[in-house]
Formats: structure tokens, sequence, C-alpha cells
């Protein structure tokens, strides 16, 4: 089972590079999500990565072997389709012996191979089924026990559970992980679900136009994102443009206009400086009267009930800005829509951004 290496990587359409000078260490055994927006290059990585595609440029290693010649048959890997790609023909089991008899194994052995494996899967006893007889939960775990029977150390998944009901793929995306990390496997899971990668991944890369905008651990990712972009893919923040407007030992005064000024323990832009603060949506509370800091007046837009949580959208007062918050359902009585609040949050729970050039919303736009 390799260690992953993808050095300067480029891989280009035309004019177009899909993935444009990507580096990234994949370790042996770990789980990595892969996200990014529609034609961020996630798909075009995994095909690097399996020999389908060869890079324009760069070099891909497995351990220490340059593997941009090496055909994909002997690359040990295994590319998992969201479409599953069975064999309708075929039984199950007939689907799992194709990988092991397709690399000249004796059909004893195979057969044995192929049996181990859906146990695994827990699906040995729908051996003489045929994949339509099957539900759609049962079939991802065929196309990965195909996988498996063939003898791949590394799992290359594109969306492997996008095509399973919302229910069935919360539980899957659990059977999986464990799945991969039981057998000892390097697994990249490339997903548009970001509660998915966040549950299940040692680490997420996300993509953006083909270069890494951010690899990190999911507690990492989401409590210290590198950008404006980061923060707002993986969801659940609010970003509010503002100007510096003093600069202290402890921290930062941010003017967000019509005379909303607050507090956030950063200091490493000079006054006058345009950024963006961004506040995850857990971290803030209402208040029906003022907190003495970080305080934004507003009134309640619309009530999500989420279970355990309940999501607020509050309008701000004299801001064209609306900002949501999370709290506990339970905590008190529920707010109505119209209803005045006010938003506070901790100066340490704020994370400050530069502003980017081409403005917040262009840059946000790609999600």
């Amino acid at each position: 089972m390799p260690t992953i290496k993808l050095k300067n990587v480029t891989k280009k359409f035309g004019k177009v590079r899909a993935i444009d000078n990507l580096s990234l260490v994949i370790d042996e055994g770990e789980y990595l999500c892969v996200l990014g927006p529609t034609g961020a290059g996630k798909t075009t990585l995994l095909k690097l990565l399996a020999g389908v595609l060869k890079p324009n440029e760069g070099k891909i290693y497995f351990d220490n072997r340059v593997m941009n010649d090496v055909p994909p048959e002997d690359r040990n890997v295994a590319l998992v389709y969201q479409s599953f790609a069975l064999f309708p023909h075929l039984t199950v089991l007939d689907n799992v012996l194709f990988g092991p008899l397709s690399k000249g194994i004796e059909y004893r052995e195979a057969f044995r191979i192929a049996m181990d494996t859906l146990e695994m899967v827990k699906l040995a006893r729908r051996a003489k089924s045929y994949p339509n007889e099957l539900s759609g939960g049962m079939q991802q775990r065929i196309a990965l026990a195909r996988s498996l029977a063939s003898g791949a150390r590394t799992l290359l998944m594109d969306e492997p559970l996008g095509a399973l009901d919302a229910r069935l793929r919360i539980e899957l995306r659990y059977d999986l992980r464990n799945l991969v990390k039981d057998l000892g496997l390097t697994a990249i899971h490339v997903t548009h679900d970001q509660e998915e990668a966040v549950t299940i991944g040692d680490r997420i890369a996300l993509l953006r136009d083909g270069k890494l905008e951010q690899v990190d651990t999911p507690i990492e990712f989401y409590n210290h994102p590198k950008s404006v972009f980061s923060a707002s893919f993986l969801g659940g923040a609010n970003l509010l443009e503002g100007v510096i407007k003093k600069v202290a030992k402890k921290g930062s005064a941010i003017d967000l206009g019509a005379g909303n000024q607050v507090t956030a323990t950063c200091t490493n832009y000079p006054e006058g400086k345009l950024v963006v603060l961004c506040i995850r949506l857990e971290k803030t509370k209402l208040d029906i009267k003022p907190p003495r800091q970080n305080c934004l007046e507003g009134t309640i837009d619309t009530t999500t009930f989420l279970g355990n949580l309940t999501k607020y959208d509050i309008k701000l007062k004299n801001i064209d800005e609306t900002v949501a918050s999370k709290v506990p359902s339970m905590t008190a009585e529920p707010l109505r829509p119209g209803e005045k609040v006010y938003v506070t949050f901790d100066p340490e729970d704020c994370v400050v951004f530069s502003s980017p050039r081409q403005g917040l919303y262009k840059e946000i736009a790609a999600k």
C-alpha cells in the first residue's frame, strides 16, 4: 500500500488547466475526502491517480516510484464510480470474480477471494442474485467488493454514495470508512457533500480551478479556514465586510458600517484595511437585550427547526446584510419572525481575512 505524492502536476485539456501545478501527499492508510465546485478538477485528479489520464507536467509517485507511464492495470488501484458500473447480466459472485480472474488467478483461488470479499461487505448470501435484484446500497457494496477482490490497496472513489437516497448515504458513509480502515487501505473519496467529507475524512482537500485551496483535518478546516472561499464552501459561516478601525494588543476593532463596530482577536492587518469577518453559525448567540460587546441589532426573518438546533436568519439593522445563527432548540422559547434580537459572538470566535480583490460575492460565487 503506497504513500501517494503528486509533485507540480498539471493536466490540460486544450487551454483549460483542469489540474494546475498541484502538489499533494496522501499518507499510507489515509482516508482523504476531496471537495470542490463543479469543474474544480476532482474527477480529473482521480483519473490521473488511476492512470486513465497522464499529466502534461509534473510527476505522480506511489512510494518512490514514478507512475506517470505505468498503465492502470499495474497500479494496484481501483476506481469506483457513482453509477456502480456492475455487469447486469452477471450474478453478484461473477461480478466480484471478474477482477481476480482477469489477473490470471486460478478459479478455485479466485472463488475463495470473491466469497471472502462478499463476507466482508455482508453480502455472501446474495452471491447468486443479479444486480437488479439488489437495493442501491447493496449494489454499492458489490461495487466495493469487486474492487477489493481485484487486490487493489488504494480505492479511488468518485461520488460513491451519490446515487443513494439521503438516509442510506448517511448509513453507508460510516460502513465505507470502517471497511477501508479495517482492511488498512488508502482511500481518496470525491464528494460534493460537505457533511460527508467532515464526518468520514481524515483530511479534506478543497480544489478550486484545479488548484488546492486548503488541505487540513476537518476540525482545522472548520475552525481555521485559510481563505474566504474555504470558509464559505464548507458552509455554516457568516461573512461580513468591514474596515479595520483600530488595532490594539488584544485585537482589532472592525467597522461594519452604519455605526456597527465589533472586535476580533486579530492584529495582523493595519488600520484602514478592507477585511471580511467570518463567524460560524454555532459560535453566535441571540439576546433580546443588547450585550456589551460584539452586538449586532436585527430582526428575525425566518426560523428553521433542525431538531436539537434551530436556525434563525436575521436581517441586520441599517446594514443590507442577513446573518444566521444556530442555537439549541430547548434552551428558550422560540423566536418568531419580526422579533427584534441582538446577534452576539466572542472576539476569539472571529476569523478575519483580507477582502478579496474581486469582491466578496464574486469570490464565493463558485460554491
